[in-house]
């Protein structure tokens, strides 16, 4: 009776997904962010004068050389930091922030856009480009989820590092991240640069996230403390936006360790292992989002097929593919979804 008492509810009740977003006003995306073929680039720099010399205010004049397509390369100035406490201590690439300026930008494809992030490999290792490849196939399945996300690019990167009167030259994988700035222009929307409760975020959106997250396997995230995440307030709600997943049981990498953020104890030791940190809310909200995941399998598979080409061990690429599936398979039987979702929700 009880199973029969939900099933009426959530057809009487669960909104389909498109009308969700109904009213929801999305500007249109840069040119650099309009297409998904990677981008080549170039970079000269020093690692240790950016790791040691930049900070959150602190940037370095630099140059960002960049093919489209053309054979030959374009160039911008621009302004360079490395950014990410944890990166930039433990990994041999720093990530890097960018700042660009508008008279320079201008009838160029990063036009409209003023700052970037620019994802690297952490180590150099036989993986490294594999990790990126995989933290992007993270970033393209959130589009998938929800429009309130960021844009990203893949990158194709030859990067020439300055080592004293040396210079050595790497190829490597990179992810370019929209400005949060772009990301609220862009949905009509603003950025809260507060702490605000988890419980008092938007129901839905805050679900979605919390899905997305158990989907990838990622501990290394606080909403509460916006910890590798920002809020917006979008069409009238507090909503999370997630970035930073290379901790993530998807992307697996090397170096990655379950997190302890907000020093809650998880009761697991491998990234690879799904805990649901998500708060506790209307269980029918739990099955609106359910639908929504279940409804967006093909296409999420469909983004993760796109993406295999890119691999340079093919076996990265069915890791990944078969991780997502074992996540499906918990949503896909109920009684695996209330005791690894349902009844692991968080009272506080």
């Amino acid at each position: 009776m009880k199973n029969l008492i939900l099933i009426l509810l959530l057809t009487l009740f669960i909104i389909p997904y498109n009308v969700l977003y109904a009213q929801l006003t999305i500007g249109e995306t840069t040119a650099l962010f309009s297409t998904q073929d990677p981008l080549t680039i170039k970079l000269i720099m020093s690692i240790k004068d950016v790791k040691k010399n930049t900070n959150d205010s602190t940037f370095i004049e630099s140059i960002l050389y960049y093919k489209n397509n053309t054979v030959a390369y374009d160039s911008l100035k621009i302004d360079i930091r490395a950014r990410g406490n944890n990166r930039r201590e433990n990994c041999y690439y720093a990530p890097l922030k960018l700042k660009l300026n508008k008279s320079v930008t201008k009838e160029t494809i990063f036009e409209g856009n003023k700052k970037l992030k620019l994802v690297l490999p952490c180590l150099i290792e036989s993986n490294n480009d594999d990790y990126v490849i995989k933290e992007y196939m993270a970033y393209k399945l959130y589009e998938i989820v929800t429009p309130i996300h960021y844009k990203t690019r893949l990158v194709n990167i030859e990067f020439l590092e300055e080592k004293g009167k040396r210079t050595k030259t790497n190829d490597l994988k990179g992810i370019l991240i929209e400005d949060i700035d772009n990301v609220a222009d862009r949905l009509n929307g603003k950025e809260i640069n507060r702490r605000i409760m988890a419980l008092q975020q938007d129901d839905l959106a805050s679900i979605r996230n919390s899905f997305f997250q158990y989907m990838i396997a990622n501990t290394d995230f606080s909403t509460t403390y916006n910890h590798n995440g920002k809020l917006l307030f979008v069409d009238k709600k507090i909503v999370p936006l997630p970035y930073d997943f290379d901790m993530s049981g998807l992307v697996d990498a090397s170096y990655a360790v379950v997190s302890n953020i907000q020093n809650i104890t998880l009761d697991i030791t491998d990234v690879k292992e799904r805990v649901y940190k998500g708060y506790k809310r209307d269980e029918l909200v739990f099955h609106q989002v359910r639908k929504e995941f279940l409804d967006n399998k093909p296409k999420m598979f469909e983004a993760i097929d796109n993406l295999e080409q890119y691999f340079q061990d093919n076996n990265q690429y069915i890791r990944a593919k078969r991780f997502i599936s074992d996540f499906f398979e918990i949503l896909e039987d109920d009684n695996s979804f209330k005791r690894k979702i349902l009844d692991k929700a968080r009272d506080d």
